[in-house]
């Protein structure tokens, strides 16, 4: 592998579940050494949940955790033990980022916070994230991305207009603010290097979230509308649904915005009799006319594949896509050009999948470059050939449970 864009930076991971485990995935796939900071006193709740490889409950067999932890190194160190912030101070001397996700004020009580890591060492970056930041009113609400979700406004708009609001699926802060937060650490990265000076990073995932219901926002303050559940429709857009196709749950997504595509649509449909009713003739009619709309695009794309479907509006220039399973999304032939999942050897687990970060870098293309971690699997070697531990202390401190 060429080198890679993050070669040679150093990262001492304290964080847990989502979030700040995937920040650092970003860093590790891409050249950084990121030494997971973890302890089988309070294991991370990741490493406790389905699905399990080969249904075979375990603390180093979780997918998830595997997921969102590759390319990294992981130490056992136990923080309630009074030796563990002499190791920890350790490892923020090598480090150049201390990454956590705590709720805040953890840190702060192992005398970790950012003010103390200065004093260990000055130029320092460190991000912290949690639900909703490091200060305010609210700032030490514990909690994860099902109840931000809600909390940013998803959840009210999600779901059909008759019905009570439905949660998206998967905690769906967790996947955006990782993004944000890997970006924000490669700029303090430059200016680290340009400058010599570090930073501290507060990474609200709340606010995150947020940022992607931006449109909606500004419709509220500019126009004081608040937006509501409308299933899957658009309100600028007809037809825009989800329509069943030939076969048993088989299903298109077709989105119609602008009035040569509905001639598109119309032709590819071959112009049945009701396209050339008023009531279709323009958006602003569709859309007042949108419950027999849809059920006459739906009595055509009954009548063909998901597949067939896709295919026939996509070369009529119009926006249609096939409501894929996860076999289908894993198995696809695009993503399996673009590596979107990697195939690598667990010392626990066997081979297993591991997803790609969802974006190629053109000299330093990045990847998975070691399997995710069993649980202290890298204890030994962190303390003795990055830490510079001699055999002795490190086999004192063992024999006494610091790297539990």
């Amino acid at each position: 592998m060429n080198s890679q864009a993050l070669e040679g930076i150093k990262v001492a991971e304290f964080a847990w579940v989502g979030v700040g485990p995937r920040i650092g995935k970003y860093l590790a796939d891409n050249g950084a050494t990121v030494i997971r900071i973890e302890s089988s006193t309070r294991p991370d709740l990741l490493r406790t949940q389905v699905p399990y490889k080969d249904n075979m409950p375990g603390l180093n067999r979780a997918g998830t955790f595997a997921y969102v932890n590759t390319s990294k190194y992981s130490m056992g160190l136990n923080m309630s033990h009074s030796k563990a912030k002499h190791v920890a101070e350790r490892l923020v001397k090598w480090a150049d980022v201390v990454t956590e996700s705590f709720t805040p004020g953890i840190m702060a009580n192992w005398g970790l916070d950012y003010d103390n890591l200065r004093r260990i060492k000055a130029n320092i970056i460190m991000l912290s994230t949690c639900n909703q930041g490091q200060t305010g009113p609210h700032a030490k609400h514990p909690g994860y991305g099902a109840q931000l979700v809600a909390l940013s406004g998803f959840t009210q708009i999600t779901g059909w207009p008759d019905r009570l609001p439905t949660q998206p699926y998967g905690a769906y802060t967790d996947y955006v603010a990782p993004r944000l937060g890997a970006a924000a650490l490669v700029a303090a990265l430059d200016y680290q290097r340009r400058t010599g000076k570090g930073q501290y990073l507060d990474l609200s995932q709340l606010e995150s979230g947020i940022h992607f219901l931006a449109p909606l926002i500004l419709q509220y303050t500019v126009n004081e509308q608040i937006p509501q559940r409308q299933g899957n429709r658009c309100p600028y857009a007809a037809p825009h649904g989800v329509y069943r196709c030939k076969g048993d749950d088989r299903w298109c997504a077709i989105a119609v915005f602008t009035d040569e595509e509905w001639e598109s649509f119309c032709n590819v449909i071959g112009k049945p009799k009701w396209t050339q009713d008023a009531r279709f003739s323009t958006l602003i009619s569709r859309k007042t006319n949108e419950d027999e709309l849809d059920r006459l695009v739906e009595a055509w794309t009954i009548g063909y594949t998901a597949e067939e479907t896709m295919s026939m509006m996509q070369k009529a220039g119009i926006g249609c896509g096939v409501v894929k399973n996860i076999k289908e999304v894993y198995e696809d032939p695009q993503l399996s050009h673009r590596g979107s999942f990697y195939r690598v050897e667990h010392s626990e687990m066997g081979l297993i999948p591991c997803e790609a970060n969802g974006f190629l870098l053109s000299k330093t293309p990045g990847g998975v470059r070691r399997p995710p971690p069993c649980l202290g699997q890298h204890t030994e070697y962190v303390c003795r050939e990055l830490l510079g531990m001699s055999d002795d202390e490190f086999v004192t401190m063992l024999n006494e449970g610091v790297f539990e």
